[in-house]
């Protein structure tokens, strides 16, 4: 796998913001209601993650490393803005639903820590490829987690939109998954299906290196009985 290709999928789960970094876990316990939250969430964090990296990258050599944080705050800061002021005036009950998520925006860890780890040090393609990874791998935790929520919280998909149907009757749904305690329910069992998968592959992996080992060492016995 070329360098390029690992730089950006690395972000989808080898090195998942949210399920193997742990960061930004405020966004996805508290937004994730309805997949429509997670969704633009996802996508307003992705394109201030992926303009910062270009910003930080091309003037990286022009901030003066006492200044670097400051900077990098307020250039998070300016696109932050942006994605309030243009939902507000284009999808207004979305900015409503997400609330101060929004302006929080500027000081989730995934954004910064990828300005400071690997913007403010590679150049700009690598730096719109660690984006867009990281952005992606961000944005489809989140809408799993919404989906699973508002299905069986709320029973319905796609909620706040046109598109909205009902899936489960209400004596059915699990309402707990509302709340702030059925985002950490949700995200733990997400967190550890993904977990389980990565144990499995190992075993996987583990098991045809010994096997590998097994058949190399009775063709070994072979040759010395010959």
């Amino acid at each position: 796998m070329s360098n390029k290709l690992k730089t950006f999928t690395k972000g989808l789960l080898l090195e998942n913001p949210l399920l193997v970094l742990n960061i930004g876990l405020c966004s996805s316990l508290g937004v994730t209601i309805t997949i429509m939250n997670g969704l633009g969430m996802g996508l307003g964090m992705t394109f201030v993650l992926l303009m910062s990296e270009i910003v930080i990258s091309i003037f990286k050599k022009l901030i003066p490393s006492a200044i670097r944080l400051p900077v990098f705050i307020i250039v998070i800061a300016a696109f932050t803005t942006i994605v309030e002021l243009v939902l507000k005036a284009y999808a207004e009950s979305l900015a409503s639903s997400l609330g101060v998520f929004i302006p929080l925006i500027v000081v989730n860890c995934i954004i910064m820590g990828r300005v400071e780890a690997f913007a403010s040090k590679n150049s700009i393609g690598d730096s719109i490829l660690d984006a867009l990874g990281m952005g992606v791998g961000y944005i489809i935790v989140m809408v799993a987690i919404s989906f699973i929520r508002e299905l069986f919280g709320n029973g319905t998909l796609l909620d706040g939109t046109s598109f909205c149907v009902t899936v489960i009757p209400e004596a059915y749904r699990i309402g707990i998954l509302n709340s702030a305690p059925g985002g950490f329910l949700v995200f733990g069992i997400v967190g550890g299906l993904v977990q389980f998968g990565k144990v499995l592959k190992a075993n996987k992996a583990k098991k045809l290196e010994e096997n590998a080992k097994s058949t190399e060492n009775a063709e070994v016995s072979v040759q010395e009985e010959k």
